[in-house]
């Protein structure tokens, strides 16, 4: 058996998540179906790649367990999701790769294949990982990004979102910004870095790395934000929500279609 480790970029539009469920296509059930595909013995038609022989026939199981470092909700992209998944195909991580891209839909793609370690494991070795969020900050809407950004056309105070956002550093119970699971076992979460910056003028850049999230914790992070930028809440009103834990009506999350889980690191 060998253990392959994968970073795979998606939009997530059009898929209920990356976990498997009944009800609907995800981002896991997609590849692992095309896993399948390509490790059930058959006949390929890949060109080899450098250095590796190319086989006749692949090799493998016809079930594929893909394991991803976290799941993201319905409509959540991703620029560096880390998954990895044990075969005892005999094609090389290349080959896998190539296979792979040929036939997972458009908005999937397979940006790094290559050979793990047998213990790795893509959830429970994960060390931290870094979230973007996109705001496209002016009066009219994209017909481009209308799928890949949260449109505000009103004027937010974008100091004071910085200076809010500092309260958020550091070791913290999120109770407030995150949703309860009955195997939850803590709130507390560490918050590495927390970056709010401008890009190409009318685009707001949120970047959150920490060692750990809670369910919808940067969707919720972000959305209270903006309510700090809409002078709705004052800066000591959202230390004052974070303090308490309590979900107060303005701790609202923003809209899934912004957020990308830009990197995860080992």
């Amino acid at each position: 058996m060998r253990n392959i480790k994968l970073t795979i970029e998606y939009d997530g539009t059009n898929y209920l998540g990356w976990q498997r469920q009944k009800r609907g296509p995800t981002i896991q059930e997609t590849i692992e179906n095309a896993l399948v595909k390509i490790t059930t013995p058959h006949l390929i038609s890949l060109r080899p790649c450098s250095g590796h022989a190319s086989p006749t026939r692949g090799e493998g199981s016809f079930e594929v367990k893909l394991i991803g470092s976290g799941r993201t909700d319905t409509g959540v992209h991703a620029l560096g999701q880390v998954a990895n998944f044990k075969t005892s195909s005999g094609l090389s991580a290349c080959q896998l790769q190539k296979a792979l891209n040929a036939i997972l839909p458009e908005d999937i793609s397979i940006v790094k294949c290559e050979e793990a370690d047998m213990r790795f494991h893509a959830q429970f070795d994960a060390k931290s990982k870094t979230y973007t969020y996109i705001i496209l900050y002016r009066p009219y809407p994209s017909a481009l990004e209308r799928r890949r950004a949260w449109h505000i056309p009103f004027t937010l105070h974008v100091p004071e979102m910085k200076e809010a956002s500092k309260a958020l550093i550091g070791e913290h119970d999120f109770s407030a910004f995150g949703l309860s699971t009955r195997t939850l076992r803590s709130t507390v979460r560490e918050i590495l870095k927390l970056e709010i910056a401008f890009s190409e003028k009318d685009h707001l850049y949120f970047e959150i790395g920490a060692t750990g999230f809670l369910r919808r914790m940067v969707r919720l992070v972000v959305g209270t934000l903006i309510q700090v930028g809409k002078d709705r809440i004052t800066v000591e009103g959202f230390r004052r929500i974070l303090e308490s834990g309590e979900r107060t009506k303005f701790v609202r999350p923003a809209p899934p279609w912004g957020l990308y889980l830009k990197e995860v690191k080992y």
